[in-house]
């Protein structure tokens, strides 16, 4: 098992399906985008299964219960039970239960995942604010079709006092036709109204990863996900390695410019990097190599450039992800512990990222 690096992507000589016992899944942008499983994904999954991989599907998204979660990537072609889904909504109800008395109603801003965790952990999910013994507002991704009158419940409860939590704050989400508001935009509404923080339980939040672990008992756990402030971040908060896949929110850009708690120990272009090795990221002087690629920053810039044969011509340009990767070495070493300020639009562009 490769240990996170922040000077560059991690190699492996084992393909990372066998390196690690379980893969700690984000969903959407990872899995699935809009409902519609990515190109790749199911296929890749099946084959890090039947090859003795334990996979579980840790999602920020609190608006469906385990269940049917489950049900849906079972319909993409992905067998699984509800246990081996752990969601924001869950983590948020243990946070409560925590630190109300069972028994105790809270306000739900949201969706069935959180009324179904909140039943889950001795609680009683409410609609109105003015209920007698309120003990907790609770807020989380409710879809688009959430009503604005929700946001007032919660501020008018929030204002008079009553704790508020908040499954996660992710500002945005992958869909089908683009990225949309997430939960964190919905919180940004409530915070405005109230000028009161809430108690958020989602990645990359220890009462997430707590969750997880409780739940999956997993020994080398290894977080996939395409988002740096959650999934990477929380693997990073959490002390285990992770893979950034290219398939959701993250782009090339803000990988190279990633702080240190945003990089990942390993980076693919999607869930085939599940079954491989990783290559190895060398420096020679004040260039960083990775397969037909080696970078170096040249003046203001980042310099991407083919590795030179043995003959010393060019050689043909190898597999854009390497290139990146190299890149990645080379910016964040010049970075060190903030974020690299070397323009790299040029090397991105000649890798098409």
């Amino acid at each position: 098992m490769t240990r996170l690096s922040r000077t560059s992507p991690a190699a492996s000589e084992r393909s990372l399906h066998q390196a690690y016992d379980t893969a700690l899944l984000d969903l959407d942008g990872v899995v699935y985008a809009g409902g519609e499983a990515i190109a790749h994904a199911v296929e890749s999954l099946a084959a890090a299964r039947a090859d003795g991989m334990h996979l579980a599907y840790v999602t920020n998204n609190a608006l469906r219960t385990p269940d049917a979660v489950a049900e849906h990537l079972g319909e993409l072609g992905i067998p699984t039970e509800a246990d081996e889904v752990i969601t924001s909504a869950q983590a948020v109800a243990r946070l409560i239960s925590d630190q109300v008395e069972a028994g105790a109603k809270v306000l739900v801003i949201g969706g069935e995942g959180l009324r179904v965790a909140l039943r889950e952990r001795g609680l009683v999910p409410v609609d109105s604010a003015d209920e007698e013994g309120l003990a907790a507002v609770v807020q989380g991704y409710g879809g688009p079709g959430l009503e604005w009158a929700r946001f007032a419940e919660a501020s008018y409860a929030i204002n008079r006092g009553v704790p508020w939590f908040a499954s996660n704050t992710d500002l945005t989400i992958p869909g089908a036709r683009g990225i949309g508001p997430g939960n964190g935009a919905a919180v940004e509404v409530v915070r405005i109204a109230t000028g009161a923080e809430p108690q958020v339980a989602g990645k990359p939040l220890p009462p997430m990863h707590r969750e997880t672990v409780l739940r999956t008992g997993a020994e080398r756990p290894l977080v996939v996900g395409d988002r740096l402030d959650t999934d990477i971040e929380g693997a990073f908060n959490g002390e285990v390695d992770s893979l950034l896949v290219l398939t959701g929110v993250t782009d090339a850009a803000q990988l190279v410019r990633a702080e240190p708690r945003h990089r990942p120990t390993y980076v693919d272009r999607d869930l085939r990097g599940l079954l491989t090795g990783q290559p190895e990221v060398t420096r020679d002087g004040a260039a960083w190599h990775c397969g037909a690629w080696v970078c170096a920053a040249d003046g203001g810039e980042l310099d991407l450039r083919p590795a030179p044969s043995a003959e010393g011509s060019d050689a043909p340009e190898g597999d854009p992800i390497d290139g990146l990767r190299a890149l990645c070495a080379a910016a964040w070493t010049a970075a060190g512990d903030g974020v690299c300020e070397l323009d790299a639009r040029n090397a991105l562009a000649r890798l098409g990222l």
